[in-house]
């Protein structure tokens, strides 16, 4: 497992390097320096922030070490719901799209392990 962590790491950091210089370096990092202005945090930006933090910890310990922690799709339903709300704020339909699925499937894990 070692040498796929160190494989995946690696192909990783070159596919970015290759897309922030495509961006250019300087607009990746203000658009990072945004996440430290108090501007940045609206209601709806602290909300799409929460659902991208429950989606990571259930994504990455299923993915990666195989350990599906089922009792976080509540929360991720939750984030879901509201992330819908905050993507219409934002006039994001793919966003709205991409998260009524994932309250599909939250439902599908819930019910599956209730």
């Amino acid at each position: 497992m070692n040498t796929d962590i160190l494989i995946a790491t690696s192909v990783t950091v070159i596919f970015i390097a290759i897309i922030y210089a495509r961006c250019g370096y300087a607009s990746i990092l203000n658009c990072y320096k945004m996440w430290f202005t108090r501007e940045y945090w609206t209601s709806y930006n602290i909300i799409e922030a929460a659902s991208w933090i429950a989606k990571a910890i259930i994504i990455i310990p299923a993915l990666i070490f195989d350990n599906n922690i089922w009792e976080l799709y509540f929360i991720s339903l939750i984030t879901s719901m509201t992330l819908i709300w905050a993507s219409n704020k934002k006039l994001l339909p793919t966003l709205v799209g991409f998260n009524t699925l994932w309250i599909w499937l939250s439902m599908m894990v819930i019910v599956k392990n209730i």
